[in-house]
């Protein structure tokens, strides 16, 4: 039909690979069925299918790491220490800034802002044990992200352990340094203006959270046996326990209480 229908509007001496219009309008049928014939469409879907729904793998060479102003080896008890994850739909590639802080520079542009598919987090110590705070942007800020909260909450909790896997790998040198990090709980913030997917889920140590195949978008949410029943909180007063006195992510926080079986309700977070 596609050729038929181009032959009519072309004159009638106009000649493609040596025919004129009107011979390629007489064989304008067995040039629709060849162009079918050759066409397979199904190999296609299914790799974007696995893609999706298959298992989610972390490929070191795809992966680029850039380190800003940070000791490498330095504790992040003592020194702030964030990590700014951004993905390549053209490239697949991953890149991962080490910092003090989220890397805004990295989250620049249109793209960015539509897509809204970066992971950020940071180390706390909070009452003199370490953990490692996740953030993620399900929806809110344009309807398209609303739209497709159910299906961006699956894909991050499936992503999830790739992206605990690029922060070990990319940040070797301070988990070679200071091993016990590993161990540290991963709590992760999903960010949205819908309640269901407005919540804070405790995954876990990190070795264990980023071995994990996630939880798949299990409307129940992820708790392992051990994480605690509480979150922990830092504390009020001025002390040395915990660190830093701030969050390193300017983003909206109001999931730290109450906290129970892996989800939490909205409420605003202590600084």
């Amino acid at each position: 039909m596609g050729s038929a229908a181009a032959a009519l509007f072309l004159p009638p001496a106009t000649q493609i690979g040596g025919k004129s219009s009107l011979e390629l309008k007489k064989n304008s049928s067995g040039l629709l069925y060849s162009r079918k014939s050759h066409k397979v469409h199904r190999p296609t879907t299914a790799v974007v299918v696995a893609r999706l729904f298959g298992p989610a793998i972390f490929e070191a060479s795809k992966l680029k790491v850039l380190f800003l102003g940070v000791d490498q080896a330095r504790h992040p008890g003592h020194l702030p220490r964030a990590y700014t994850l951004t993905h390549s739909d053209i490239t697949a590639k991953l890149t991962l800034a080490v910092s003090h802080t989220i890397n805004g520079a990295q989250l620049q542009g249109w793209y960015n802002r539509l897509q809204r598919d970066e992971v950020v987090a940071e180390w706390k110590k909070v009452k003199g044990k370490m953990s490692l705070h996740v953030h993620c942007h399900i929806s809110g800020g344009h309807f398209l992200l609303d739209f497709i909260a159910k299906l961006r909450y699956y894909i991050f909790t499936k992503e999830l352990p790739v992206v605990l896997k690029a922060f070990v790998h990319g940040d070797v040198t301070l988990f070679n340094a200071h091993p016990e990090l590993e161990e540290a709980l991963v709590w992760v913030y999903f960010h949205s203006n819908l309640p269901e997917y407005n919540k804070v889920e405790c995954w876990g140590p990190l070795r264990e959270a980023a071995a994990s195949a996630g939880h798949m978008g299990t409307a129940a949410g992820f708790s392992p046996a051990t994480c605690p029943a509480v979150m922990p909180l830092k504390c009020q007063a001025d002390c040395t326990c915990c660190f830093p006195p701030h969050s390193l992510i300017p983003w909206p926080q109001e999931f730290e209480q109450p906290y129970a079986g892996g989800s939490a309700l909205p409420q605003q977070q202590q600084q």
